[in-house]
């Protein structure tokens, strides 16, 4: 997967926030830089300030805290999405949630000091700065259907959104992980899919 590749999936993908001309997008690029994890690698880790907002080309991964000992998910991403712990990255304090890795993962960062550097170019500022803001509303959109899902629906209905939204998450990330993200355990997890195979028939 070669950079140009990158930098117009990335700027496809930021076209749902805010798009750029040729003179604006030519002095954008110059900040971005790349990354690859490796599965399992890790993106973000607690206790450590997150130094990059990114973009997934290729790729899958997830949020989680750990909890006396336990792993616990809080979210998936794929490709096409932004990527970051949010709070940690515009406050600048540590992370309190791990980001990583569920297979090989293809990245395009921004970096926080680079965002300011945009955020202060005569050429760039209004834009990114709409970015910015359209970025903070995708994450709280995010977080608000999150916690909504657990407080209005059963386990099943998280289940039945989740196949209808993320149809392939079945096939890319392991059981447990999903289990976990639904609030239920494996079990549980594979009854409902059990059922709802049988319904479909």
């Amino acid at each position: 997967m070669d950079k140009q590749f990158k930098i117009n999936a990335f700027r496809t993908g930021l076209a749902k926030f805010v798009t750029f001309e040729e003179s604006e997008w030519e002095i954008l690029t110059q900040y971005l830089s790349f990354s690859t994890l490796k599965k399992k690698e890790h993106f973000v880790v607690e206790g450590k300030v997150c130094d990059y907002i990114a973009f997934i080309i290729q790729g899958a991964v997830r949020h989680y805290h750990v909890k006396d000992g336990q792993e616990i998910t809080g979210y998936f991403c794929f490709e096409n999405e932004l990527v970051s712990a949010y709070k940690s990255f515009v406050k600048r304090v540590p992370s309190t949630n791990f980001i990583q890795a569920l297979e090989e993962t293809q990245l395009v960062l921004i970096a926080y000091a680079d965002l300011q550097k945009m955020l202060n170019h005569p050429l760039l500022a209004l834009k990114m700065e709409r970015f910015g803001r359209l970025v903070a509303e995708y994450y709280i959109c995010c977080f608000e259907d999150r916690l909504n899902a657990f407080v209005t629906q059963s386990p099943e209905e998280r289940y039945t959104v989740l196949e209808k939204t993320a149809k392939d998450i079945f096939q890319r990330v392991p059981q447990h992980y999903i289990a976990n993200f639904l609030g239920i355990t494996p079990v549980s997890l594979s009854r409902i899919r059990k059922r709802t195979l049988i319904l479909k028939d």
